[in-house]
């Protein structure tokens, strides 16, 4: 496979170059995102929202600057992503919402509107055939998601404490999981039921299709010879008292986000950006986020998810080291800083299963963009 090309532009700015808006929207016309027909074509951008308290989430001002070249070539833009497995700002629909409208996500802020792609309980998913999975045969993705015409990942490039760093394979994989689909993703078992929190109300029984969920004294528990693990029992809980088993070891959750970002852009048109600024060792799920790691580096655009992630990886390993943070505090060898701040972390496993199924390629031609 020949190498595949990825754009870069830095954040530095002056009277010439214009600001950093003008400078993305340079990045990505110059990456070609014009080659694509966006004519009256839907257009997905999947962003991460951030869980509420956390302030390392991308600027709504980035997704406008997407979102007005998207309109300029014809297409439909709407922001989207998929509800939270685990309990917090973003487990519904509308906490969703509004957890992106006190972010500052809005339509009047991003010029385009926002869709929850798995609907209000993360339920509304389509089952979409992985070509070459070896963990994954189906994947459960957001119905927006797929009924997209064209799709865009907007990517902010963080550490992550399961996968090494949260970049754009797990934007667009573990994103654009439904709720059941995020369970598949990080467990191999199947749901159990917090006593302490069950009230008895019986939804998981109503939606279970294979009569799993069992009631003793009006609490539920699961009863695993009939339960496949579809997960639909965790959306429909109102106390978050069916949780999901983590039990996958983390190369093993790499290789599924992997095969799920190839159901999800497989065979479509599709673009990828990912902005390697506010670096934080954590996931923009928490709702906090720990200083910075390493300097702001840049924009970095790319037709090509894997060579994207390497190339922004490899951007982030030429930093150097920010004092009075999670990775000056490890105990740092070698050339990667994600490896010292999660060392039972291996992010290479991700890249190595994507270029296995075919995805994209780790081989990359840096192209700079002033």
């Amino acid at each position: 496979m020949e190498k595949a090309k990825v754009y870069y532009t830095s954040m530095r700015t002056d009277f010439n170059s214009g600001g950093l808006l003008e400078k993305l929207t340079r990045l990505i016309k110059k990456a070609g995102i014009g080659t694509i027909d966006f004519d009256g074509k839907y257009t997905a951008i999947k962003i991460h929202f951030g869980e509420p308290g956390n302030l390392a989430f991308l600027r709504p001002n980035y997704a406008k600057a997407v979102a007005d070249v998207v309109k300029e070539l014809g297409g439909k833009p709407f922001l989207t992503d998929c509800n939270t497995l685990y309990v917090g700002g973003r487990k519904n629909a509308l906490d969703h919402l509004e957890s992106a409208y006190t972010n500052g996500f809005s339509p009047f802020s991003t010029g385009c509107h926002i869709l929850i792609a798995d609907g209000l309980k993360g339920t509304d998913e389509e089952y979409v055939p992985v070509k070459g999975g070896e963990y994954v045969k189906e994947a459960k993705i957001g119905r927006a998601v797929m009924d997209a015409d064209i799709f865009i990942s907007l990517t902010h490039f963080k550490g992550h404490e399961a996968t090494g760093f949260g970049g754009t394979l797990k934007n667009i994989g573990m994103g654009c999981g439904s709720r059941a689909g995020k369970m598949e993703m990080h467990s191999a078992g199947k749901p159990h039921v917090d006593q302490d929190l069950c009230i008895g109300c019986h939804r998981c029984e109503k939606i279970c299709a294979h009569q799993a969920p069992v009631f003793t004294d009006n609490k539920a528990f699961i009863d695993h010879d009939k339960c496949v693990g579809c997960g639909r029992c965790i959306g429909v809980c109102p106390k978050d008292a069916v949780l999901p088993a983590s039990d996958e070891s983390n190369d093993v959750l790499n290789c599924k986000i992997a095969e799920y970002s190839k159901a999800v852009v497989d065979e479509r048109p599709q673009f990828h950006i990912s902005l390697v600024i506010d670096v934080s060792p954590y996931c923009d799920c928490h709702a906090e986020n720990d200083a910075s790691i390493v300097p702001d580096v840049g924009f970095f655009a790319s037709f090509d998810p894997v060579a994207l992630d390497v190339a922004c990886a490899d951007a982030v390993n030429r930093q150097p080291v920010i004092a009075n943070t999670v990775l000056a505090e490890a105990d740092h060898e070698g050339h990667d800083h994600f490896g010292a701040v999660f060392p039972s972390t291996n992010w290479r496993s991700c890249i190595e299963h994507a270029k296995k199924i075919g995805l994209g390629t780790d081989e990359y031609e840096l192209i700079v963009v002033k």
